[in-house]
């Protein structure tokens, strides 16, 4: 009995088609699937008998075998990529691993990526960079969540061709039922995420379908994973036909004319060539093009270039050039798949910084509407972002950037966001589409603005913000600061905690990701009130230091200082002006700072108040006397 071998034909084409085609270029294979699925072994196989490694290379395999070899006195083929010592001593792959490897019929760069869930960045990374997929599922172990999730995150970035490997047959006494049944599970994922799927049964270890199909197997009619992978003619997606140039630097000619350089993503860029600025729609034509070998008059997709422009225009790295009709969209805001990899999970209403092609910009996450869930491949409602889930989100920029669904042009649709406080790498991010009110909102210009007001005030507006631990004295002191400057004519707003959240943010708890949104409204209030001319105190705990980061970064236009009301937990306690702490203690109170949720001290605060060690009223008069000396408070 055959196995799925008129479905193959029709997806991949037969060994003969292949054959009689001229050899194929270079195929970038992506191994991945769950931990210990068999990965390593699998590629070591491929290597060692592809002719892939030199008598050298053997004999170091047979000695890596004998120190860290899990297989007897046989060569333990996971070690021709587990390279890094954690790697072999823990027998897992942690790093991304490349391997060169060249037959009578194709070329390809294997891919060997991580299977712990911790390391799901790492496997993005890799299949970022491929064009097929061998997930590898134990046979024993059945679908696990990392094999799906591995699956969705080959659909979203673009991989449609997938061979999946059910390893491990020895295991089952390569019982066809076993097989069949993985298979029809997996391919139930695979629909919705349009994968094209071909299924062949290995016992890696002992080399059973990887070079040779095997009698061992008589049930299953398709080729070896090697014959296949060197048959496969992978068929692009469609993509952007219009160019899309991004600029990574400016430099002066020894004429003194700017010479811009960058890489052509899409398209075609020729000398004499009428092309247009992606933020403003200006046209300019192309002066001198040049490539790697001198002089040329046109470039293609990945060639990188340096080109003059009449006339000069204001255009610097992060910029883009385009023509045709084809071209990126401009927006603020638009769709993502972002794939989480911090440490703490996502919540809207947090900055960032995007780095989208050679452009780099702020980004807020405003909403989460919803994320995958990798094991149906639907999508299921949610209110944050875990680490190693994916999100579908919406980000907002300050300014409209060149942008592009990933699906169309996977270079311009694809970006990364840091932390701005820590500088690591928290997500992948895929746009999906810009938003239509993205592209139809539109800065109104207003006559009146901050400064007039300032004046009719004889005032400069300005914002205070009190953060420290519930019981610090943050409110007792904002409160006696708001009575010393109104009695100096200063016309001012105290903004508290607990009087707002009976009010505007009513409707939010005290989970973090509501903390955010609560932070997120009252900055924008703030924003709103300074812009008035007022002098704006804000009371607020604001435990965590990202999300003061955040506040400071929405008010980054006005006068912004962070006052840190310091006093330890243990005299907060004492103090317990409202008897949350005791009621926390005894668990009525959950997620309450101090007991059961941290506060992140601050690092570098405008102005420490240890009311540890003086009054309210001394404190007022510091405020009072830094502020003037800053020459903020006349």
């Amino acid at each position: 009995m055959t196995f799925l071998s008129d479905a193959y034909a029709a997806a991949f084409g037969t060994p003969e088609q292949a054959a009689a085609s001229h050899r194929p270029a270079a195929l970038r294979v992506l191994i991945c699937g769950a931990v210990d699925d068999g990965k390593s072994t699998l590629i070591g196989r491929l290597v060692a008998e592809a002719g892939g490694m030199t008598d050298d290379q053997r004999l170091a395999l047979a000695e890596a075998s004998r120190l860290f070899g899990t297989t007897g006195a046989e060569l333990d083929y996971s070690l021709v990529t587990d390279g890094l010592e954690a790697e072999r001593e823990q027998n897992i792959t942690i790093d991304v691993a490349y391997r060169y490897l060249a037959t009578t019929d194709r070329d390809f760069v294997i891919v060997d990526t991580p299977g712990h869930e911790q390391y799901t960045a790492n496997m993005a990374t890799g299949a970022s960079q491929c064009d097929v997929a061998v997930i590898l599922v134990d046979a024993v172990r059945g679908l696990r969540t990392q094999t799906f999730k591995h699956a969705a995150i080959c659909s979203l970035l673009g991989i449609r061709h997938v061979v999946l490997t059910v390893n491990k047959m020895d295991a089952v006494a390569y019982d066809e039922t076993v097989f069949r049944e993985i298979v029809d599970a997996f391919l139930t994922i695979a629909a919705p995420l349009q994968l094209t799927v071909a299924p062949i049964p290995l016992a890696a270890r002992d080399g059973v379908n990887v070079m040779v199909v095997s009698t061992l197997t008589p049930w299953y009619q398709g080729p070896s994973l090697l014959h296949h992978l060197s048959s496969l003619a992978v068929v692009p997606a469609p993509t952007a036909t219009g160019l899309r140039l991004p600029v990574q630097g400016v430099a002066r000619t020894p004429e003194g004319e700017r010479l811009y350089t960058g890489s052509v993503v899409s398209g075609t860029i020729a000398a004499n060539q009428k092309i247009n600025i992606a933020s403003s729609g200006v046209e300019v034509i192309v002066n001198r093009l040049v490539d790697r070998h001198g002089p040329t008059d046109e470039a293609g997709p990945g060639e990188p270039v340096a080109f003059t422009l009449t006339p000069e225009t204001d255009l610097g790295r992060g910029g883009m050039v385009t023509s045709g009709s084809d071209r990126p969209v401009l927006s603020d805001l638009f769709s993502a798949f972002v794939i989480w990899f911090g440490r703490q999970p996502l919540f809207a209403g947090r900055d960032y910084e995007m780095r989208l092609s050679t452009a780099t910009s702020p980004v807020t996450v405003t909403a989460i509407r919803g994320k995958l869930d990798v094991a149906r491949g639907s999508q299921v409602s949610a209110t944050h972002i875990d680490r190693d889930e994916i999100g579908i989100c919406h980000l907002a920029t300050p300014a409209k950037v060149a942008v592009d669904p990933h699906a169309h042009c996977p270079p311009t649709g694809r970006f990364i966001l840091i932390d701005r406080a820590s500088g690591d790498t928290v997500a992948a991010g895929l746009i999906r589409h810009a938003l239509d009110r993205g592209s139809n909102l539109f800065t109104q210009r207003l006559t009146v603005d901050r400064q007039a007001r300032e004046g009719l005030l004889g005032q400069k507006g300005l914002v205070l913000w009190f953060t420290g631990l519930s019981g610090s004295g943050k409110s007792t002191i904002a409160d006696a600061l708001e009575r010393k400057l109104h009695a100096k004519g200063k016309l001012t707003l105290l903004l508290d905690g607990d009087n707002i959240r009976q009010g505007l943010n009513r409707d939010l708890g005290f989970t973090e990701g509501d903390r955010v949104e609560n932070l997120r409204r009252v900055a924008e209030v703030a924003k709103l009130m300074v812009d008035a001319g007022l002098i704006v105190l804000c009371s607020f705990i604001s435990p965590f230091a990202r999300d003061r980061a955040m506040v400071r970064e929405r008010l980054s236009g006005c006068p912004f200082f962070e006052l840190f009301v310091d006093a330890s937990l243990q005299t907060c306690e004492q103090r317990d002006p409202k008897g949350l702490y005791a009621k926390a203690r005894r668990g009525e109170i959950r997620n309450f700072t101090g007991i059961d949720s941290a506060y992140e001290i601050p690092t570098a605060p405008d102005l420490v108040l240890d009311t540890d060690r003086a009054s309210a009223d001394d404190l007022t008069e510091v405020i009072v006397s830094w502020l003037t000396q800053r020459g903020v408070l006349a």
